[in-house]
């Protein structure tokens, strides 16, 4: 794989407060480059949601009330969220979630492309059974020894999935390959005809 072919582009995750729709409570963003993570360029946002925080949710990522309660809302931090990300892909694990939230809290961004791990994953790893991120990264013995964080926090997760992208890229020889497989339909970056997807639970 020559990654200097590879567009710009940001390995992203977000945490929210359980809502529906959801409010963001943290957004991060990893530049991915030259095949590479750049976590000391990454960046972090904690959010202060409109609405509480259930505890039911901050038992998944840990994030309360009281860590929030002095961060900035989200029109706060919009246009700067909005201004790492013009003009690059996107990347996460089981994108369409990053994709829709980021989306609507955005109305007037769109990536330059969608690259969703999770979708490339079962391109990939053909029969494999379970492709959360916890198993692929198992199942790859991707090594999370230097991931600052804790799993189910933006930084942490967004880390981890660049970590993903990088050992999957490994199995193909050219950016164009790659995004035929890991676009999903729908969303920007698709130039081809999707294959349908086979429906696993995971």
């Amino acid at each position: 794989m020559n990654f200097s072919t590879w567009p710009p582009l940001f390995v992203v995750d977000v945490e929210g407060n359980g809502t529906s729709p959801p409010d963001l409570v943290e957004v991060a963003a990893i530049p991915f480059e030259k095949g590479e993570p750049q976590p000391d360029a990454a960046r972090t946002w904690l959010i202060r949601p409109t609405a509480p925080i259930p505890p039911r949710i901050s038992r998944i990522h840990g994030i309360t009330d009281e860590m929030t309660a002095e961060a900035p809302t989200w029109p706060e931090v919009a246009a700067e969220v909005q201004g790492l990300l013009d003009g690059a892909w996107i990347c996460a694990h089981s994108a369409n979630v990053e994709y829709s939230v980021l989306g609507r809290h955005m109305p007037d961004w769109k990536p330059e492309g969608v690259i969703d791990t999770l979708r490339l994953a079962r391109a990939t790893f053909r029969g494999h059974k379970g492709f959360g991120l916890d198993a692929l990264i198992s199942h790859a013995a991707i090594r999370l020894d230097d991931v600052a964080g804790t799993r189910h926090r933006a930084g942490y997760d967004a880390h981890a999935t660049a970590l993903l992208l990088r050992h999957l890229a490994a199995h193909y020889d050219t950016w164009e390959a790659l995004a035929a497989h890991a676009v999903p339909p729908g969303m920007p970056g698709l130039t081809r005809t999707p294959e349908p997807e086979e429906q696993t639970l995971w």
